[in-house]
């Protein structure tokens, strides 16, 4: 596959709305924050702003529904809008992934680092989970780190519309690429919803070692992928197993889990793909 290095800048899609509350006089500015969704773009899916940050809807928190497209559009404080994280709830049985234009299997959530709700991706919410872990860790090299752990070259995007950048240009292959590996994590997130998401509740430290999961083979993850193999490899499978093992042995009730030390700030080191065996996190002390 030929790479040529390009740069892809960020859009922040983000626009002053004016002023809520009727647009009286010392009304709250609103902002309009509008993105897309997708491991393929999902159709019905829930976005809404996380505020609390345990990754479900609460009363409260502006809310809203992806359109035919996979698009969104909601109106938000405008000191809100850069604080917390848009999240995006695919929904069993109700969500369309236009990759297959049937509805998704299981419940599966995806967000994107506060202040970035233009696209929200499987590749987002590793960016997001590897900030969250680790607070001194700068977007730039959570995004780097995920490249390189991607195997892919210096200049692709892991946060732009891998969709629309796949159809054309002279990185469309390494965009593919992103699509094929995003597909799989998205089927490795939704594998373990009956343990992460009972119900219409998320338990976050489950959460949260699922990505930790993720993260630690995300290379085995791009060589099944770019090696045109499914969730039924033998690597695939046997990392379901794992997963389902060692998330249902994690209380659902407790302290939060520090996961720092599997989401380390690598960004010096160029990641291949030569682990063929699934690794499990080591996860750090309650906090």
């Amino acid at each position: 596959m030929k790479k040529v290095l390009v740069a892809v800048l960020i859009p922040m899609a983000v626009t002053i709305a004016g002023c809520g509350g009727g647009g009286g006089a010392g009304s709250p500015a609103t902002t309009a924050i509008s993105g897309t969704v997708a491991d393929g773009y999902l159709i019905g899916a829930e976005v809404f702003l996380d505020k609390n940050g345990n990754y479900q809807w609460d009363s409260g928190e502006p809310k809203t529904t992806t359109d035919a497209n996979g698009a969104y559009r909601m109106t938000v404080s405008a000191a809100d809008a850069s604080m917390y994280p848009v999240v995006v709830r695919a929904i069993a049985g109700t969500t369309v992934d236009k990759d297959t234009n049937t509805a998704v299997a299981n419940n599966y959530v995806m967000s994107a680092p506060a202040g970035h709700p233009g696209f929200i991706s499987p590749m987002t919410t590793l960016v997001r989970e590897k900030m969250t872990a680790n607070p001194a860790m700068t977007l730039t090299d959570a995004m780097t780190q995920l490249r390189n752990q991607m195997n892919l070259p210096a200049g692709i995007d892991v946060m732009a519309d891998y969709m629309a950048q796949s159809q054309s240009g002279t990185n469309a292959a390494s965009y593919q690429t992103m699509h094929s590996i995003a597909q799989q994590m998205a089927g490795l997130m939704g594998g373990q919803a009956n343990l992460v998401m009972p119900g219409s509740s998320v338990q976050v430290n489950r959460y949260r070692d699922m990505m930790a999961t993720i993260n630690t083979n995300m290379s085995g993850i791009a060589a099944n992928a770019m090696n045109g193999l499914g969730m039924t490899s033998t690597f695939m499978t046997t990392m379901t197993t794992t997963m389902q093992s060692q998330i249902g042995a994690i209380p659902t009730t407790g302290g939060f889990v520090n996961y720092s030390a599997m989401f380390r700030n690598m960004t010096s080191n160029r990641y291949y793909w030569s682990n063929t065996t699934p690794m499990t996190p080591m996860r750090g002390g309650m906090m």
